[in-house]
């Protein structure tokens, strides 16, 4: 069998991982002569799973939309002052509490890093191999309000449940309706004790009950949401004011 045939087969396997570092060694033998054949054998397997994580990553990321793709745990600014414990978000990127099925609430003022913080979180466990779905409060409503009128609702919440991680952000930006009141407490019944859910607020969680309206279905959401959950209170002035070079008083003129 000729080498370009043998590229043929790799392709229709789609293993590209080994095809590409198959022609390396083609290309360039003589980088090669003092390893044994287990050796480039194992180098050849080796690119093939890292190319596949990768892919996988790639796709897990795209799937899960995240507001801020650039958003990292290894970024994270733990010099400005607004209460971030370096303790508890190294046990937070450990990942165990997605492994035992646990929720993350980030709460605090506008503008102090909570969605930065969750999308950190988000992209880590998509790292990790976990998928993730991120969004928005108002647009949840959105697609859920869609969703019933093109026949997709059941699939949609189906796909939600089956994440490892949903994150919800803005929660309590706006009032919550009836009806979304229901299908919060529909999706997350769906994930209880089985996936992980962050909640971003600016909104601190001792006025959830209130903000949620119905006494009843508050109960049972803040008991699925609450219970299990790491609490991340953030405080101070925003990093977007650092960020934008200025000092206070500048701050306060504009």
């Amino acid at each position: 069998m000729t080498d370009e045939q043998t590229f043929q087969k790799l392709a229709s396997m789609r293993m590209q991982g080994i095809a590409h570092a198959l022609r390396e060694q083609l290309g360039a033998p003589e980088g090669y002569d003092g390893l044994t054949f287990s050796d480039r054998v194992a180098m050849l397997i080796d690119r093939e799973w890292s190319e596949r994580e990768n892919r996988s990553l790639t796709r897990r990321l795209g799937l899960a939309r995240l507001r801020d793709k650039s958003a990292c745990v290894e970024d994270v600014d733990y010099q400005h002052p607004r209460g971030l414990d370096r303790t508890t978000l190294q046990r937070l990127t450990g990942g165990g509490w997605i492994t035992k099925h646990q929720n993350v609430i980030l709460t605090g003022p506008t503008g102090c890093g909570k969605t930065y913080l969750a999308c950190a979180l988000a992209n880590k466990a998509c790292r990790d191999g976990h998928s993730v779905v991120y969004k928005r409060m108002p647009r949840l409503a959105q697609e859920l309000a869609v969703a019933r009128g093109d026949g997709s609702y059941a699939r949609l919440l189906a796909r939600w449940a089956k994440a490892d991680v949903l994150v919800l952000d803005d929660w309590g930006i706006a009032p919550i309706a009836d009806l979304e009141r229901r299908d919060l407490l529909e999706i997350l019944d769906d994930r209880h004790g089985l996936g992980s859910t962050i909640v971003v607020s600016q909104i601190p969680v001792k006025e959830w009950h209130r903000l949620v309206g119905d006494p009843t279905i508050a109960d049972a959401l803040l008991d699925r949401l609450v219970h299990n959950a790491h609490e991340v209170r953030l405080k101070g002035e925003s990093l977007r004011k650092k960020r934008s070079g200025l000092t206070k008083e500048e701050q306060q003129d504009k």
